[in-house]
């Protein structure tokens, strides 16, 4: 986890984000700063679905879009819509520790388990729809997938600042990651 970037001051925020929408994210939610009021959203977050991740943000301060992994790609009109519509200039984009994404293959019993006895689908369709979409959504490893992610994006909205975060389950904080 050497490449995870702790924010227990601001001047841990790394230079290129102090001051910026991004900057404001870690001090809210790494060190507590009391909510300012938004008519408008600053910011888009892009994070993973995870009921076991959330921020500490105010109302109003953030676009959100969650996504197994964090994974955008389906979601670019999303992004595009609140860049145009919403004027947003920042983008991070937040992974997590243990997450599900990761290794799919190794749930597909249960994943298909899970649609035939909650969603009421027979075998052959879970195990289709499956190995139709795993490939798709699987992550081989969270920081890697969501600095790729990043720079993918960049790509795409050079103009957006897109900073790359890691959310750790354990202590429910912030750290960014470490771009080499």
């Amino acid at each position: 986890m050497n490449r995870l970037i702790a924010i227990k001051k601001t001047k841990d925020i790394l230079p290129e984000y102090r001051e910026t929408p991004i900057g404001l994210l870690l001090e809210y939610h790494n060190l507590n700063k009391s909510f300012d009021t938004y008519k408008q959203a600053q910011l888009l977050v892009g994070m993973c679905m995870d009921n076991r991740t959330h921020l500490r943000i105010p109302d109003n301060f953030a676009f959100i879009i969650r996504s197994g992994g964090a994974n955008l790609r389906y979601n670019e009109f999303n992004i595009s819509y609140a860049i145009a519509v919403g004027s947003v200039k920042h983008i991070t984009l937040i992974g997590h520790n243990n997450c599900g994404m990761v290794n799919l293959q190794a749930r597909k019993d249960n994943f298909i388990k899970g649609l035939i006895d909650n969603a009421g689908w027979d075998k052959e369709s879970a195990e289709e729809h499956f190995m139709h979409y795993a490939p798709i959504f699987e992550i081989e490893n969270e920081i890697n997938f969501i600095l790729n992610e990043t720079k993918r994006l960049r790509i795409k909205f050079p103009k957006i600042k897109i900073s790359p975060m890691y959310y750790q389950i354990e202590d429910n904080l912030l750290y960014l990651i470490k771009e080499i």
